[in-house]
């Protein structure tokens, strides 16, 4: 069964477009949002599918990106090389190569360099939401949400 991926708007409605057919349709799905987000769709034309919500803020784009990271709080505790392997406006998630001692909640700042023409060389702190074996998943602290640099390059 094909799948279909879709954003959802901040109001948590979606378009919901038939693959077959390209009938579209609007939802509300904030019932979904702590649930499954995966749900298994019927059009009139008969076509199923399986729509998959995306609750995302922010658009995540893949990467391949080296770095390092030096976790700030609680105290200076380790340092080490990770790879970028996908960044938005709003965090990034990355790999993190042999042993760490990151955990959910520490503060991490992260050096690395886009891989745009100009090379641009990036210093953010970050505060992980999440650790699963070697990949971490983190947010940019709120006075570092936003930059010129990582905006354009996310645009392209």
């Amino acid at each position: 069964m094909e799948t279909v991926k879709t954003f959802v708007r901040p109001d948590n409605t979606v378009t919901i477009v038939c693959p077959s057919c390209s009938r579209v349709k609007n939802a509300a799905v904030g019932a979904y949002k702590d649930k499954c987000h995966n749900i298994k769709v019927r059009c009139p034309c008969g076509t199923q599918f399986i729509l998959h919500l995306d609750f995302r803020r922010y658009f995540r784009k893949p990467t391949d990106l080296a770095g390092f990271y030096r976790i700030v709080k609680p105290p200076d505790m380790g340092f080490g090389e990770i790879n970028i392997k996908d960044i938005s406006l709003g965090g990034i998630g990355f790999t993190v190569s042999g042993n760490n001692r990151i955990e959910v909640g520490q503060v991490l700042s992260i050096d690395f360099t886009l891989d745009d023409k100009k090379k641009t060389r990036l210093k953010k702190e970050v505060i992980v939401q999440s650790v699963t074996g070697d990949f971490v998943g983190s947010r940019f602290s709120d006075n570092e949400l936003f930059e010129k640099e990582l905006g354009f390059y996310l645009r392209f």
